[in-house]
Parts: structure tokens; C-alpha cells; sequence
């Protein structure tokens, strides 16, 4: 068998270890067209360039591949590239600090190895795609990891943190999830020292440890809907809920989930929740909105949109 032919092979043998966790030998080799033996020294072959290819005996044993030492190449068939592509693109303008640099030099690493027909693709995509970012604040990656690590093998960290105010208090929090909204990331947590779920805003963070203490986990309200409660209405003075005759879904397109929430009401009808520490500024935002409302929460809202009424009116009279 020629050169190309084995390599073609070991090749084919990686891509179907990476489709899913574990195979027999007899199913590689059935995929292949080849013997046991030859399987076992194609793995062999994948061991030697850096692949780490685990092996298990008895019944129910076979070949998958794990974590090494070092990050080897990766296969990707044309959906995956295209996609891999892609999101390092919108990556390289990132709220994550040095993501940028590194996802562009990710990108041309695989625009060199991508066929010429991927690549017209992915540039296809590229040039008919703006992406449209406000200010926003930049987050250390090392906090993600640590946060991420954190999360997932359930070890209480400890940070200092800032307050609205500016006030610097010391948190131990046991982490369950990180939520990202808009240009900010937010962990939801149990306090240990106030003995209740809190919400806190990653960029405000400083001196962060993940200790070795670790927690069981306990029942938790769903992070997206908690973090959404909390980034739209603890911070504010007033919480105003507007009925709207209008589809949920078309609203959520004009209110970030950062900004307001809104749920369904029935009868052609959704209700929005948003918080605001200005009535006149809240009442101005709903009237742009363009549908027709009706406030329920606060009064003091119908105050402030009978006086924005009037100043249009006023607007709109003879000169």
C-alpha cells in the first residue's frame, strides 16, 4: 500500500473517532476496510503525531480520543469550517480580553488550509455581514476560565467587588452559571456570607481565587431568567409593567433582554417589565415603542405619560 494510501486512511480513522465518544475495533476496522491489525496500527500512527487516542479492554472496550498534552489538528468537514470560520470572525470584535487577537490568528491559520471553494464561502459571509457593537467593557479570559472551571466542578471562588456606589466588599459565592447579555458578563451565585442567590457583573471583580472548597450544589432558580430579573429591575428605582397589544416576539425585537422582559398575555396582548430610576424617560421609551399600552405598575407612570402627552401636543401646535 502506498504513502498516500496509508495516510488517507489515518486520516479517515481520526475523522470517525472525533464523530462520537468510542469505537470497537471491529467497527473502525469495518469502516476502514481493514483488519484489526491495521487499526491498531493506524492509532498508533495517530499516537505518534500528539493524538491521544485511549484504548480499553474486555467487553465493551475500544478506541476514543481524549485530552493530550498539546492541542493537535482537527478535522472539520465543510459545515464546521464554514461555522468555525465565521465565529472567529464576529470573535475578533469580542467583549473578551485578547480574544480578538488570538481569533485572527486563528482565522488565517484556517483561511490557509481552507479549498479555495470554503473560502469564497466564508468571505461571502464576511462581506455581506456589518456587526454592530456598543460600548462596552473588556473581561480578563482568566476570569472566564477560572469562573467556568469553577462552575463546572463546584468549588467556591472569592473576589473583591465593586458596588454600584463604588464600595468595595470581599464575596465568597458558590458559582452555578455565567450569563452573557449584550456587551457584559454576570455570574449567578449563592452569597455565602448573605445567604441568598445574587447576581454580579464580571468586569466589576477584582482578585479572584477558586478556592478548594468544594459545595454540593443546591436547587437554583434558572440562571437566564434570574440574571434577566436582576439586570432589568433590582438596580432601579421604579419597575414599570406595560400591557401592550402587540406579538411577543415582535416587541422582543425592539427590547434587548438586558433592557426589559416581556411575556406573553393573551388576546393579542404582552405584558413588559423594565426598570428605570426616570418615570419621563420610561414613558418616553414605551410611547416609541409604537403600540398601543396601557400601564399597569406604577401609577406615577400614567402621571409622567400624560405630562410627555402634553409636550407633544405642545410640539405639535401652531407655531
Amino acid at each position: 500500500m502506498t504513502v498516500e494510501a496509508t495516510t488517507e486512511r489515518v486520516l479517515r480513522l481520526l475523522a470517525l473517532l472525533q464523530r462520537r465518544p468510542s469505537w470497537t475495533a471491529a467497527e473502525l476496522a469495518a469502516e476502514l476496510r481493514v483488519t484489526d491489525r491495521s487499526v491498531r496500527r493506524d492509532v498508533e500512527r495517530l499516537r505518534a503525531l500528539g493524538y491521544p487516542v485511549h484504548a480499553t479492554a474486555g467487553v465493551g472496550g475500544g478506541y476514543q480520543l481524549g485530552a493530550g498534552t498539546r492541542l493537535p489538528p482537527l478535522l472539520l468537514d465543510d459545515d464546521e469550517a464554514i461555522a468555525t470560520a465565521v465565529s472567529l470572525r464576529l470573535a475578533s470584535g469580542g467583549t473578551v480580553a485578547g480574544a480578538g487577537e488570538a481569533a485572527l490568528r486563528a482565522l488565517a491559520k484556517l483561511d490557509q488550509v481552507m479549498p479555495p471553494r470554503l473560502r469564497a464561502e466564508v468571505r461571502a459571509v464576511h462581506g455581506a455581514t456589518e456587526t454592530l457593537v456598543g460600548p462596552g467593557v473588556e473581561i480578563d479570559a482568566e476570569v472566564l476560565v477560572t469562573l467556568a472551571r469553577a462552575c463546572r466542578d463546584a468549588v467556591r471562588v472569592r473576589f473583591g467587588y465593586a458596588g454600584r456606589d463604588g464600595g468595595q466588599t470581599e464575596r465568597t459565592v458558590e458559582p452555578v452559571r455565567m450569563v452573557a447579555t449584550g456587551r457584559r458578563w454576570y455570574l449567578m451565585a449563592w452569597d455565602v456570607g448573605r445567604a441568598d442567590w445574587r447576581t454580579f457583573r464580571l468586569d466589576r471583580m477584582r482578585e479572584l481565587v477558586a478556592t478548594t472548597w468544594r459545595f454540593r450544589p443546591r436547587d437554583h432558580p434558572d440562571p437566564v431568567a434570574y440574571v434577566q430579573r436582576s439586570v432589568t429591575a433590582a438596580p432601579y428605582r421604579y419597575l414599570a409593567r406595560v400591557r401592550l397589544r402587540a406579538d411577543v416576539d415582535e416587541v422582543r425585537q425592539l427590547v434587548p433582554p438586558q433592557v426589559g422582559r416581556v411575556e406573553e398575555d393573551g388576546d393579542g396582548w404582552c405584558v413588559l417589565a423594565a426598570g428605570g430610576d426616570d418615570l419621563d424617560w420610561l414613558a418616553m421609551h414605551v410611547a416609541r415603542l409604537g403600540f398601543e399600552a396601557q400601564v399597569l405598575d406604577p401609577p406615577e407612570l400614567r402621571e409622567a405619560a400624560a405630562r410627555l402627552a402634553r409636550r407633544v401636543a405642545a410640539m405639535a401646535g401652531p407655531a
